[in-house]
């Protein structure tokens, strides 16, 4: 089939094209697309049957029509050539270089929808990864291999967040690095610029690979370019024993794009015009997240998504909760008091924080230093809503001391500054000088033991209680 050329294009959509008098076309298999001016395209794929062959463009479809219009197919399915040499360095949406550098040559090329991972094969994540960012150590602490995404807002600093996890992740009482791979996807230039420069400035960049489709790029890049990111992480874990951290933003534009393409071959839509297969293809995404037994390397995934009217219930937050190992969510009510970063503890959760906290890891206390600032914090929230109809002159002593550390909490342990590299022992410190406001009879999560050796209060006043 790589030596014929078809021109029998039945209908050709904005994204799509359909053609004809096709046999034996392979799933997800490459095609050159070639226009009437001569402008060479690359294609895959999406569907073959009954002799006709759904192919997707890679490129603008605007100027070709039905009778000039060539397509070739490769016979082969989207690789990419990797090697460390792409360390330091940007490319586009389709793997070309985005910095003025050469192209990667090397014979060593993976397919970019991966292979999955074994379950049995899968090593379960349980090495704390210090972040700096009280929010997250203290409270939904992030472990090595794990995929936690931030569930964000328009407008939101979701992007200085995790620009300042990139910069400041690493094990506890170790002098690993994590690499990064950044895949910007349907980004504004302002948001490229800011990682670009914010990777350049710290030197972060000579151990990235960035990935950048921008807003005004072909939107089908949207849908590659996950995959080459993620496949770049995989050679660097797994055949270069690299830690990785992945970040992905916005995917929320990948969803979109996903739309676009299932609009385009008049699928039947599911929740709110989404195709019904968006939850698999998340996975193909999220899942090649992890550590494999008997591998050195490591990736831990970070997707970012915007939620659409900061609506957590919308298709794309919620399939994306039920594939990760919880969220990070941001606060636009937070952000309104000039917090940073305005991370919603209460909404937020890790699932595998049990596996990276606790004596030998963190501290023997954290889990009940966590629960204790959760509950305060909860109830605190709850007596200010009550404030608002009664007043707080109708609270009691107890209520009042709830309702200050409800206030203290946000201004001292949520708020950090953007270069605040705070370690986990800082984060628990502050997180008992915050609980000595209340009375050590209120201390119902965490054991007497650890209030002896770590709590903040006199010893006169226990023994009073």
């Amino acid at each position: 089939m790589g030596d014929i050329n078809y021109r029998t294009i039945k209908q050709i959509t904005n994204v799509l094209l359909f053609v004809e008098g096709v046999r034996d076309a392979a799933y997800n298999e490459l095609v050159e697309i070639r226009t009437p001016d001569g402008t060479s395209l690359t294609g895959q794929v999406l569907d073959s049957r009954d002799g006709m062959a759904i192919v997707q463009s890679f490129g603008e479809t605007r100027g070709m029509d039905l009778s000039s219009t060539s397509v070739r197919f490769l016979g082969t399915t989207a690789q990419l050539a990797v090697s460390t040499d792409m360390l330091g360095r940007i490319f586009d949406g389709v793997g070309r270089p985005r910095d003025g550098g050469q192209q990667i040559y090397s014979e060593e090329k993976l397919d970019i929808n991966g292979g999955t991972i074994n379950p049995y094969a899968r090593e379960e994540p349980s090495e704390f990864i210090q972040t700096g960012i009280s929010t997250i150590d203290g409270m939904n602490t992030l472990v090595r291999g794990q995929k936690l995404p931030i569930f964000s807002g328009s407008g939101l600093p979701h992007n200085r967040l995790a620009a300042q996890i990139a910069r400041q992740a690493k094990l506890l009482n170790s002098s690993e690095e994590f690499s990064v791979v950044f895949g910007g996807i349907g980004i504004n230039s302002e948001e490229a610029n800011f990682f670009r420069k914010e990777f350049e400035d710290t030197g972060a960049l000579e151990r990235a690979v960035m990935f950048l489709n921008l807003s005004s790029d072909p939107s089908m890049e949207r849908i590659i370019l996950p995959r080459l990111a993620l496949t770049t992480a995989e050679y660097l874990a797994y055949e270069q024993d690299m830690h990785v951290l992945v970040i992905l933003s916005d995917m929320t534009n990948y969803a979109e794009a996903l739309r676009e393409v299932s609009a385009a071959r008049e699928e039947v839509p599911g929740r709110r015009g989404y195709p019904g297969y968006m939850y698999t293809d998340f996975s193909t995404i999220y899942e090649r997240a992890g550590k494999i037994n008997g591998r050195k390397g490591s990736i831990t995934q970070i997707p970012i998504l915007t939620m659409p009217g900061d609506d957590i219930t919308h298709p794309i937050p919620d399939l994306t909760g039920y594939i990760t190992e919880g969220q990070i969510v941001m606060s636009r009510d937070l952000y309104r008091k000039d917090i940073y970063p305005p991370v919603d503890v209460l909404l937020s959760l890790s699932r595998l924080m049990n596996q990276g906290i606790g004596k030998g890891r963190t501290r023997e206390d954290h889990r009940g230093v966590a629960d204790q600032l959760y509950s305060a914090y909860a109830n605190g929230k709850d007596l200010r809503s009550l404030t608002e109809i009664v007043g707080e002159e109708a609270l009691s002593a107890n209520d009042r001391k709830y309702l200050n550390f409800a206030n203290m909490f946000e201004d001292k342990f949520v708020r950090q500054g953007y270069y605040e590299d705070r370690s986990i022992e800082d984060t628990l410190s502050l997180g008992w000088d915050l609980l000595s406001s209340l009375d050590v009879s209120e201390m119902k999560r965490v054991k007497d033991e650890y209030i002896k050796k770590y709590g903040r209060w006199k010893e006169a006043e226990k023994d009073e209680e």
